[in-house]
């Protein structure tokens, strides 16, 4: 079967179920300061799973485009990817464990063909230490399902992945795994949970796509659904959410028990095929075949293919990253953006793609998901542009900090070697990392920060005391145009979305600019709100203030960071109001009652993707 095929018959499967499908988000979570992309389809509908009536029902479903930057090392096998789209269907109260694992069995089996006798599943083992019983009722369900289809499920108790290498399956179908492989919660398992907090035990289902597709490297070790061996791959997970952590020490049944599902749709679809292999289902088609045209390599060449495989994921997510407002930067969100293009260009070049065919190869990906995903259509040329762009900027660095690399010799690099080729060469060191990976060599990083802090520490005092160079009327022109800088940040958020991100700014006595990511021209109504909205602030007369604090708590805070800014255990954040709250070093004014009169003088573009404004205060 097709994506497409997989996905619409998952919607007819659940609307005939009374599922209402809602909208997939972007990548970019609203609302949620604490995560860069929201990486399940569950993760917007937090609010509702925790009691807030979704205006759409108790029944839910969709297909919710999601990244996971954990992943990006892990991207080379036949199933890891970064970017993937997670079917979802959730009960907010309406049915439980009996109607979810009984439909999705029945979705597999009945509606995707998929051989029942190669379907395994895992439950919660239970947990002595807070008092919570194991999933019986689940295990009870299961049995009953396989029986359907004439099967006998025997379950059996494993507990950990370590154990199952030792014990294998002992001939069972039904697993009972501990709370670190079949627990949900926010807060991971219950011991770390937090007070109030809900949670609940979940199901796992796996494909077993036989011992050929096995990993050599687990010939010495027993099978078992939760083994990395590539045999068995999880295709979807039942969460039932019906309990509550009271106190540190019990938890208590929910009043409302909920259901939260995901699936994997790049899986499910490659279950079809009885093929592990993500890659070679129907969206990369058009990208590998393309590579192979340009480079004159094969996709089964194994030399090729984990490469094949980084520039096929990354393209793709990069793709859907850029048409959901994301372009590549040196912090956040960007950062990641550009770390995909960057890695992309040197597996690029292993497979011998000539220079600047990354573009052609992400304009692949838009045919097959434009249907579902109109932005990616809509944004194409923003699209080509930005990821051409990005491949030929880096490429000058690349093949200077390669030479470098080079010279080092066939060695452990230490963490002076990795700051150099990073600050003097633009090298990315998490590529250092890779290429020192592959040569089965390490990076000394603790070295290797310990030189970055320093470095950034003697540079901040530098700007500092350049900063407080001036004296009288020029130094405090500078400090009321430092402190508007906030609020036109906060107010090109509020008027263009969260994508925007702050590239750089230059600071005069007599006005100031500020570069920021946005893909097109502002209006001139977005131009007269942006510029209306920071006047609105300093007409409030807002207090300015300061605090220092873990960079944990400003980041649960909501604060925003600055480009290409890496911080320390300790941070300072500046807060306008009730309005902007921004990590900074830098003088402020103590009220903005002091700025005068904010009027945006220009706007215009710096490269692409990247907007500058200038602005001076009256």
């Amino acid at each position: 079967m097709t994506v497409q095929e997989v996905r619409n018959a998952y919607f007819e499967f659940f609307k005939k179920r009374g599922h209402t499908r809602i909208p997939s988000q972007t990548l970019i979570p609203e609302n949620d300061p604490t995560t860069l992309f929201v990486s399940s389809g569950m993760q917007p509908l937090v609010p509702f799973l925790l009691g807030k009536p979704h205006p759409e029902g108790d029944r839910l479903m969709n297909a919710q485009r999601s990244f996971r930057a954990d992943d990006i090392e892990e991207v080379g096998d036949n199933r890891h990817t970064t970017f993937f789209e997670m079917l979802g269907n959730w009960s907010l109260g309406s049915y439980f464990k009996e109607e979810q694992l009984s439909w999705f069995f029945s979705f597999l089996t009945d509606e995707l063909k998929l051989d029942p006798k190669r379907i395994y599943v895992t439950v919660f083992a239970g947990d002595d230490t807070y008092n919570i019983p194991r999933d019986d009722a689940s295990v009870a369900i299961w049995k009953k399902l396989f029986a359907s289809k004439g099967i006998e499920a025997k379950d059996v108790y494993i507990g950990t992945e370590e154990a199952g290498y030792k014990e294998g399956m002992q001939g069972g179908r039904i697993f009972y795994y501990d709370a670190k492989k079949n627990w949900w919660s926010r807060g991971g398992v219950p011991g770390t949970m937090p007070i109030g907090d809900p949670a609940g035990p979940d199901s796992e289902v796996f494909y077993d796509f036989g011992e050929a597709f096995a990993d050599p490297a687990f010939r010495d070790k027993h099978e078992h659904p939760n083994s990395d061996s590539g045999r068995f791959v999880e295709i979807g997970n039942s969460v039932f959410m019906e309990y509550v952590k009271k106190d540190e020490h019990t938890f208590a049944a929910l009043p409302q028990k909920n259901v939260d599902f995901g699936g994997g749709l790049e899986r499910l679809t490659a279950a079809t095929r009885n093929n592990p292999d993500v890659f070679l289902i129907d969206v990369f088609d058009g990208g590998r075949k393309l590579i192979e045209e340009l480079s004159h390599t094969m996709y089964t060449d194994t030399v090729y293919q984990a490469s094949y495989r980084v520039l096929l994921d990354h393209l793709r997510a990069a793709t859907f990253m850029i048409a959901d407002g994301v372009v590549p930067t040196n912090s956040d969100a960007g950062y990641i953006a550009r770390r995909l293009l960057r890695r992309a260009v040197r597996h690029a070049d292993i497979v011998g793609l000539p220079q600047n065919s990354l573009a052609r190869i992400a304009a692949t990906f838009i045919p097959p998901y434009e249907a579902q995903y109109s932005a990616l259509k809509q944004q194409s040329k923003h699209i080509y542009d930005t990821i051409n762009a990005e491949e030929e900027k880096f490429r000058t660095t690349l093949t200077k900090g390669l030479r470098q690399f080079d010279k080092l010799g066939d060695r452990d690099i230490s963490g002076s070697d990795a700051f150099i080729l990073f600050t003097t060469y633009g090298f990315p060191v998490e590529l250092t990392v890779e290429l020192a990976r592959e040569k089965g060599h390490r990076v000394d990083l603790a070295a290797y920060e310990e030189e970055l802090t320093r470095h950034r520490e003697a540079s901040r005092k530098g700007a500092e005391k350049k900063f407080k160079g001036g004296l009288g009327d020029t130094s405090k022109m500078s400090v009321r145009y430092h402190t508007a800088t906030h609020l036109l940040h906060q107010a090109l958020r509020d008027v263009l979305g969260t994508s925007v991100e702050q590239r750089g700014s230059n600071i005069t006595p007599e006005r100031l600019r500020f570069d920021f990511t946005f893909p097109r021209k502002m209006t001139d109504d977005e131009k007269q709100r942006v510029a209306a909205l920071v006047n609105e602030k300093i007409r409030d007369a807002l207090p300015v203030t300061y605090k220092d604090m873990s960079l944990a708590e400003a980041r649960k805070l909501g604060a925003i960071g600055l480009f290409g800014e890496k911080y320390g255990d300790t941070v300072r954040v500046y807060q306008i109001g009730d309005y902007s709250l921004e990590f900074c070093g830098g003088p402020h004014v103590t009220n903005t009652s002091e700025l005068g009169e904010f009027v945006l003088v220009k706007e215009s573009s710096v490269g692409s993707g990247v907007r500058r404004i200038k602005a001076v205060l009256k």
